[in-house]
C-alpha cells in the first residue's frame, strides 16, 4: 500500500516531480503517482485531498507550476503533511511566481517548501517523516545520508590526493 502520494497539476511537471519518484523507489517507500490538477480537475483535487489518509498515504508531495496552487489547496483539506514542489514551467515567470504561491500559505495551513524544481528533496522529506514513526525506514534514510558523505569524500581524495 502506497504511503507517499506524489500528485502534479500537469504531464509536463512529470521530468521534475520523477526526482521524487527515483528517491522513493530507491528508499523502497510505496508511493503512488498522478495527476491532479486543481484548475483543470478540482473535483478530483478535492477527493484526492480528503481521502488520502483514509486510503493509507501518509504524506503528499503536491508538484505545481505557474500559479501553483494544488499543494495549498491539498493542504487546506487533508490531515496530511503536504510538500510542495515549486515547478518552473513555460507559463512560469522564472519559477518566482509558483515559488510564491507555494511558499506564502496562510496561517493554520502549512505547505513544507522546497526548492524550485526540488523535486528529489521532497521525496527525501517525505521519507524522513515516514521515518520518525518507522524504524526500517529511519535505517534506510541514515544509510542513504552515510552513502551521500561516502561519496563527497571520494570526491574530495580524486582532487587532493
Amino acid at each position: 500500500m502506497a504511503e507517499v502520494g506524489i500528485i502534479m497539476g500537469s504531464e509536463s511537471d512529470l521530468p521534475v516531480m520523477q526526482a521524487a519518484i527515483d528517491v522513493l523507489t530507491e528508499l523502497n517507500i510505496a508511493h503512488e503517482v498522478d495527476i491532479v490538477s486543481a484548475h483543470r480537475t478540482p473535483e478530483k483535487m478535492m477527493d484526492y485531498g480528503k481521502n488520502a489518509h483514509g486510503r493509507g498515504i501518509k504524506v503528499i508531495i503536491a508538484g505545481a507550476g505557474g500559479a501553483a496552487h494544488l499543494p495549498g489547496m491539498v493542504a487546506s483539506i487533508s490531515p496530511l503533511p503536504v510538500i510542495g514542489v515549486p515547478v518552473k514551467s513555460s507559463n512560469s515567470i522564472d519559477g518566482w511566481d509558483s515559488v510564491l504561491s507555494i511558499l506564502q500559505m496562510p496561517g493554520g495551513v502549512p505547505v513544507a517548501t522546497v526548492a524550485l524544481n526540488g523535486a528529489k528533496n521532497a521525496g527525501i522529506l517525505a521519507a524522513q517523516i515516514i521515518g520518525s514513526a518507522n524504524g526500517e525506514v529511519l535505517a534506510r534514510i541514515v544509510a542513504y545520508k552515510e552513502a551521500l558523505k561516502t561519496k563527497i569524500i571520494a570526491s574530495s581524495k580524486k582532487l587532493n590526493p
